[in-house]
């Protein structure tokens, strides 16, 4: 499933993004698997000890080697994550088929990322979105992911979110 900027594009937010970032079910992923799979669509590594690197910190780093974009490619193992990708929705990108989140997870993926471009990609999509959205589940996911995180910045970011983009509960 998409989960990055192809993602929010595909949902109808217009913006600019040169790589892409995805997840797969990583219970049912061997990386090794995962590796030589990508490899026969020219899809390598981009760091030494790939495969120690994804296993250790849930993410395989990958480069198109013919367009030279980058891949992120997260392992996805928490609870969300497969609830996301159960529910994901088929989209046609460009003529080509590719997963994508509900708008709403996609919102909580980027609260739980929560750098400025995250942010602006979140208000995009509750601007586009948010009426057909379910705050209590958006705020309750984003409160776990602070906790686990031990930052209460992510749930202020979302009520800022929520007020300036007038959506309600």
């Amino acid at each position: 499933m998409i989960i990055g900027g192809v993602a929010v594009i595909a949902h109808g937010v217009p913006r600019l993004t040169v790589d892409i970032d995805a997840t797969v079910a990583a219970a049912e992923t061997d990386v090794d698997h995962l590796i030589n799979a990508l490899s026969r669509d020219g899809i390598q590594a981009r760091i030494e000890n790939a495969r120690e690197f994804a296993e250790k910190n849930q993410i395989l780093l990958a480069v198109h080697e013919l367009s030279g974009t980058s891949i992120d490619l997260s392992l996805a193992w928490l609870p969300f994550e497969e609830e996301a990708l159960r529910a994901s929705q088929p989209c046609d990108y460009a003529g080509v088929r590719i997963r994508i989140p509900r708008p709403e997870d996609l919102v909580v993926y980027k609260l739980v990322a929560c750098r400025p471009r995250d942010l602006d990609d979140a208000e995009g999509l509750m601007v586009l979105h948010g009426g057909a959205m379910n705050l209590v589940r958006i705020r309750a996911l984003v409160g776990e992911f602070a906790a686990l995180l031990e930052d209460d910045e992510r749930p202020k970011a979302l009520d800022r979110l929520i007020a300036k983009t007038g959506i309600s509960d």
